[in-house]
């Protein structure tokens, strides 16, 4: 039976969670499988992956095959480096004891390379909130303003209220000075149109006089003739 080390899909929707299993290359993705080796979450950063290292190093020597992405996960975790020390140790080049050494001091730098940037990126996310949610800025009181100008300020309301009577008086007074002139005028308008009467009445008594003199007038003109 042909077996492949591969990825089998959990989690929800845009959020994947991946367990790394020994399943039957014939068997549907995510169908049955015979070994789960470890977890992967490439949601966080760096990716989480728990594996095996023992157990998946066991099913690469039986002729497992690995998908791509397992394949690059074994290299990061240290499983293919511990396949190529062990036929090492089998053509004599290393002994079995040297071969751990070499190889727990590989996991132990990688470890700590990892933890490092873990660290890195807990430390962004935290500076990142305190930017977001940080203390509010310290606001400065204004300074306080001369007393001059609020002396200023205080005495022109003070100016304006006194000019204000003033003024409201002398229009008061132009006013009673053009009541005045109205009755005025108007006097002189009536006495103008009296002696207009007057002089039209003393011109129809002469022109009255004038027509009572013209017949005797003419009477007398006839006679001498």
């Amino acid at each position: 039976m042909p077996v492949r080390l591969r990825l089998q899909r959990h989690g929800r929707r845009k959020r994947p969670f991946y367990h790394i299993v020994a399943a039957d290359a014939r068997a549907p993705r995510d169908g049955k499988f015979i070994e789960k080796l470890g977890t992967y979450n490439p949601m966080t950063k760096p990716a989480t992956i728990d594996l095996d290292r023992m157990a998946a190093y066991k099913w690469i020597m039986k002729g497992a095959q690995p998908s791509d992405t397992v394949r690059a996960i074994l290299r990061f975790k240290g499983v293919m480096y511990y396949k190529h020390l062990m036929r090492g140790v089998t053509k004599g080049a290393l002994t079995q004891e040297q071969a751990s050494e070499k190889w727990s001091a590989w996991i132990e730098a990688k470890e700590g390379s990892v933890e490092a940037r873990r660290q890195e990126e807990a430390q962004r996310i935290a500076n990142f909130h305190v930017a977001v949610s940080g203390t509010a800025p310290e606001i400065k009181e204004p300074e306080p303003e001369p007393v001059v100008e609020e002396a200023a300020a205080e005495a022109a309301p003070e100016a304006a209220a006194e000019a204000a009577p003033e003024a409201a008086a002398e229009v008061v007074e132009e006013a009673a000075a053009a009541v005045e002139e109205v009755p005025e005028a108007a006097a002189e308008v009536a006495g103008e149109a009296v002696a207009e009467a007057e002089a039209a009445e003393a011109a129809g008594d002469a022109l009255e006089a004038a027509s009572e003199a013209t017949p005797d007038g003419a009477s007398d003109v006839v006679k001498d003739a």
